[in-house]
C-alpha cells in the first residue's frame, strides 16, 4: 500500500476539520451559555466540593477543559475568584474534559458511529444557520460543530493506515519506541504534551491517540503514557494566558500544571498494576473481550496460541477507545479525590513559587489582557474590571501626588519622574482599553451592550483625563519647587481640603466602577463635585482680592490657581465617570 503526500494531508485535514468542529461547538455552547457561566463560577465556589462539581459540570457542558481553566485564570484575574476556588474548578475541569473522550468512544468510534448521522444534522441544522434570531442562529452553529466533530473522525479513520508495514520508515519507528517499558512511557508522554501544546486541544489529541489504537498503531500502555502526556500539555493553554495576567491568575495557572503532574508522577508509581487493574475492571464490565494488556506482543505470544493472536488482537484494538477513556476518568477522579482535600495547601505552594511582585507599575493592564472571551457578555465584564482597574490606579497617582506636596525639592524629583511616567502608562492603558472596547463592538451586540460600550468609552476618556489633570497638579508643584515658592501656611491647608475634597470624589468613582453600575451612587457623587465647585468659587475670590491687596507675590497666585483650579477640572472628570455608569444602570 502507498502512502504519500497526499495521504498525509488527508490526515491534517481530517485533524484540522476535528479541531474546528470543537471550536465551533464549544464556542456555540458557551454563547448559548452566556452569563450563566459566569454565575455558576461566583456563586458555586463557596468550598472545595462545588468548585469541584462546578469546573466538572462546566466543561463537561461547553466540552473544552482550555476554556474553562482560561476562564478561571480571567475571573481570578478579575478578583472574581479566588485562588483556593479557582483550584477546586480546575480540578472538576479535569474531570469535565474526558466527557469528550467517551463520545468519541461510544458515538464515534463505537459500533454505532454518529458519523452516519453528522451530514444529516449539519443539513437539518441549515435554516437555523439562516435565522435572524440570534440564539436559532447559535443552535444551528452548535449542531453543525456536533456533526463535523464525528464526521471528521470518519475521516480520521479512513486516512489512517490500518497496517503500519507498509509505510517505510514509520513502522520500524513506532516498534522501536514501543513497549520497553518506562522509556516507551516518557517518550510516549511527551509526545502526547508535545500535539497537545501544538493543537492547543487534549480533545483532538485524546481522539487521535484512539483513533491510532483502534487501528493497531501503538499499545495499551504506550498509548495511557501519550494520554498523560496529553494532560500535561493542556495545561499550556492556561499558563499561556496567564503569562500577561496579574501573580493571582499566575499562581491559579500554574496551579494546574501542578495537579496535571502530581496526576503524572503518582501514577508513573504504580503504572503497571493500575493499567491491569483497569484491564480487568474492562472485562469485569464487558467493555473487553480480554485485558488489553496483551496488546503487548510478548504477552500476547505467551498466552494465546498463534490461531487465536489475530482475534485477540481485534478485539483489543476495537475495545481500545472505551478502556482509553475509562483509564483517564479514573485517573483523574482518584487525583481529584486526591487534591481535593489539599487545595489551601496547593494554593500556599504556588504563592510562595510566585511570589508578589514589589514595585509593580501602577497602571498595567491585568485583565483583558488576556482576551476576548466567547461572549460579549464575558469580554464586556472584563472590560468593566479592566476599568475598575484603572480608577484605583489613577486614585494611587493622586495619592502619591498629595503626599509629594511637603516633599523636600531633591525628593520631590524623583516622586515627579515616577508620576510622569505613571500618565504615560495611564495613556496606553486608556489606548488598550479602547483597543479592546473597539473589538467587542464588532461582535453581534444587544442594543444593552452597544450602550455599555459607547458608555465605558467615554469612561476610560474621563479617567484618562483625571490623570491628565493629577500630572498637571504634580507639574504645578513641580515648578513651585524650581521657583523655590513656599506657600502660606493659611494657603497650604486651603489646598489640601482642596486635595481632601477631590481625593473623596475620586474614592466615590472607584466605588462606582467597582460595583454593579445599577447601584451607582450618584447622590454623594453629585454633592462632592459641588462642594467641590463651591470651594473653588470661595478660593477664587479670594484669591483675586488677594492679588488686588497684593497680600502675595503674583508668581505665587499664579501656581496657587493653577493648583485648585486643575483640583476642580478633576471633579468635573469624576462626576462625568458617575454619569456615564448611571446612564448605563438605569437603560431598558
Amino acid at each position: 500500500m502507498d502512502y504519500g503526500i497526499f495521504d498525509v494531508l488527508k490526515l491534517i485535514g481530517s485533524l484540522g476539520v476535528f479541531l474546528y468542529g470543537m471550536k465551533l461547538m464549544s464556542e456555540s455552547l458557551q454563547k448559548l451559555a452566556g452569563n450563566k457561566m459566569r454565575q455558576i463560577l461566583t456563586a458555586m465556589t463557596s468550598n472545595r466540593v462545588t468548585g469541584v462539581l462546578t469546573g466538572l459540570f462546566i466543561t463537561a457542558l461547553i466540552q473544552s477543559s482550555s476554556a474553562t481553566t482560561v476562564m478561571v485564570v480571567s475571573f481570578v484575574n478579575a478578583g472574581l475568584l479566588d485562588l483556593v476556588g479557582s483550584i477546586g474548578v480546575i480540578l472538576g475541569a479535569n474531570v469535565g474534559t474526558t466527557i469528550t473522550s467517551w463520545l468519541v468512544a461510544v458515538l464515534g468510534l463505537g459500533k454505532f458511529s454518529m458519523s452516519d448521522l453528522a451530514l444529516p444534522i449539519i443539513g437539518c441544522s441549515l435554516p437555523l444557520l439562516f435565522s435572524q434570531k440570534r440564539s436559532r442562529k447559535t443552535w444551528g452553529e452548535m449542531f453543525v460543530g456536533f456533526g463535523l466533530l464525528f464526521l471528521a473522525l470518519r475521516f480520521l479513520q479512513e486516512s489512517m493506515p490500518t497496517d503500519l508495514h507498509t509505510l517505510p520508515g514509520v513502522g520500524e519507528f513506532i516498534q522501536k519506541i514501543s513497549f520497553l517499558g518506562f522509556r516507551s512511557w516518557m517518550i510516549f508522554l511527551l509526545i502526547g504534551a508535545g500535539l497537545t501544546t501544538i493543537f492547543q486541544s487534549s480533545s483532538a489529541t485524546v481522539a487521535l491517540t484512539l483513533v491510532m489504537c483502534s487501528k493497531g498503531w501503538i499499545g495499551y500502555e504506550d498509548a495511557a503514557a501519550m494520554i498523560m502526556g496529553e494532560n500535561i500539555g493542556t495545561t499550556i493553554t492556561a499558563n499561556l494566558a496567564a503569562a500577561v495576567a496579574n501573580v493571582q491568575a499566575k499562581r491559579a495557572a500554574l496551579a494546574h500544571f501542578i495537579i496535571n503532574v502530581f496526576g503524572v508522577i503518582w501514577l508513573f508509581l504504580i503504572f503497571t498494576p493500575f493499567l491491569n487493574f483497569i484491564g480487568d475492571l474492562c472485562v469485569t464490565l464487558h467493555l473487553s473481550t480480554y485485558n488489553p494488556k496483551f496488546s503487548d506482543p510478548k504477552l500476547l505470544n505467551e498466552a494465546f496460541s498463534p490461531e487465536a493472536r489475530a482475534g485477540v488482537t481485534a478485539s483489543i484494538n476495537a475495545a481500545m477507545p472505551l478502556v482509553l477513556s475509562l483509564f483517564n476518568t479514573l485517573a483523574k477522579g482518584i487525583n481529584v479525590a486526591i487534591l481535593i482535600w489539599f487545595t489551601e495547601y496547593l494554593a500556599r505552594i504556588v504563592s510562595r513559587i510566585i511570589p508578589p511582585k514589589k514595585g509593580e507599575e501602577t497602571f498595567t493592564l491585568k485583565h483583558i489582557k488576556i482576551g476576548l472571551l466567547s461572549t460579549p457578555d464575558a469580554s464586556l465584564f472584563q472590560a468593566k474590571q479592566e476599568i475598575s482597574l484603572y480608577g484605583q490606579s489613577t486614585l494611587e497617582m493622586f495619592h502619591k501626588t498629595i503626599q509629594a506636596f511637603d516633599m523636600p525639592s531633591g525628593e520631590y524629583e524623583k516622586e515627579f519622574d515616577y508620576l510622569q511616567k505613571m500618565e504615560d502608562e495611564s495613556d496606553q492603558v486608556e489606548v488598550e482599553i479602547a483597543d479592546y472596547l473597539t473589538k467587542v463592538s464588532e461582535s453581534r451586540l444587544t442594543s444593552e451592550n452597544s450602550q455599555r460600550v459607547r458608555a465605558m468609552f467615554k469612561i476610560v476618556s474621563e479617567v484618562e483625563s483625571v490623570a491628565d489633570s493629577i500630572l498637571n497638579v504634580a507639574k504645578a508643584i513641580y515648578r513651585r519647587n524650581e521657583q523655590k515658592i513656599t506657600f502660606p501656611e493659611e494657603l497650604s491647608n486651603k489646598l489640601k481640603h482642596m486635595f481632601a475634597l477631590v481625593d473623596e470624589s475620586i474614592v466615590v468613582m472607584c466605588a462606582n466602577l467597582a460595583t454593579e453600575y445599577t447601584q451607582v451612587n450618584a447622590k454623594k457623587a453629585y454633592e462632592l463635585e459641588q462642594a467641590i465647585n463651591d470651594y473653588r468659587t470661595i478660593l477664587k475670590q479670594e484669591h483675586l482680592m488677594a492679588i488686588e491687596e497684593k497680600r502675595y507675590e503674583y508668581s505665587m497666585g499664579i501656581l496657587y490657581n493653577d493648583l485648585f483650579s486643575e483640583c476642580e477640572k478633576i471633579g468635573d472628570y469624576t462626576i462625568n465617570v458617575t454619569q456615564a455608569m448611571k446612564e448605563i444602570g438605569h437603560e431598558e
